[in-house]
Formats: structure tokens, C-alpha cells, sequence
């Protein structure tokens, strides 16, 4: 459960250079795990959808663990070089893009599961989840 949250805060933290302020277009397109998970029986989640939930998102925790674990990696690295008194600014910035390749491949992971989950959905339970969001918890 803690890492649909991580998966929910990530996308939350987002930003999408095409939407003006206050606008984000993606989420409210996509639907976290969580709003499927805490209103399943309101949209009438089936036993294959809730099968293919759960192993979407077990498939996303193994891979954001190990993303978890590179990162913190490069991470430490990136600030290592940052704690010389003089920086080297080559090493310094081809250890930032490594950072970022990683930043990179979590969203691109998040999103890969944000849509297989919405592409589980009939277009009536999404819908009803948009409903739902709407209305709050």
C-alpha cells in the first residue's frame, strides 16, 4: 500500500510543461490505484480486473523498488562530488543526467501503470470514478 501512495505522490509531483498553472491534464485523466481500490465495489470492479490490478501493481513495486535502489545509489554518488570544495563540473553534471535517466524512468514507469490500470476500466466504471473524484472521499 505504501508504494500505491508513492506511486500517487509521484504522479501528484508532476509537472506537465504544456498545462498552465493550477491545470493538470494527465491525472485528471488517469485514475490512482487507490480511488479503484477504495471504491471497487462502487464501479463494480470484476475478479479479472481486480486480478489484473493487483499484478499490474505488484509489476510497478518490483520495479520501483529497484529504482528506488539505483537511485538512492546515484544519489549518494551525485552528492559525494558535491561536497568537494571544487567541483567537477563535467563529473558533477554526467552524474545529475544519471539522477535524472533514473527521475525519468519513474514516471515513465508510474505512467505505464496509471494507463494499463484506466485501460482496465469500461468506459462506464471510468465514469463512475470521475463521478467519484469529484464528489470526494
Amino acid at each position: 500500500m505504501k508504494c500505491i501512495l508513492l506511486i500517487g505522490a509521484l504522479f501528484a509531483m508532476t509537472a506537465w510543461a504544456d498545462e498552465p498553472p493550477g491545470t493538470d491534464q494527465v491525472s485528471k485523466n488517469l485514475f490512482p490505484p487507490e480511488l479503484i481500490i477504495q471504491h471497487r465495489e462502487d464501479i463494480g470492479l470484476d475478479e479479472a480486473q481486480s486480478k489484473s490490478l493487483k499484478d499490474s501493481v505488484q509489476q510497478a513495486q518490483a520495479k520501483f523498488l529497484d529504482l528506488q535502489w539505483d537511485m538512492q545509489a546515484e544519489t549518494g554518488k551525485f552528492v559525494h562530488l558535491l561536497h568537494a570544495p571544487r567541483i567537477d563540473e563535467a563529473a558533477a553534471l554526467a552524474q545529475a543526467d544519471k539522477v535524472l535517466a533514473i527521475e525519468t524512468a519513474v514516471k515513465k514507469a508510474q505512467l505505464s501503470l496509471l494507463i494499463r490500470i484506466k485501460n482496465l476500466l469500461t468506459p462506464e466504471q471510468q465514469q463512475k470514478l470521475e463521478q467519484l473524484r469529484k464528489s470526494g472521499p
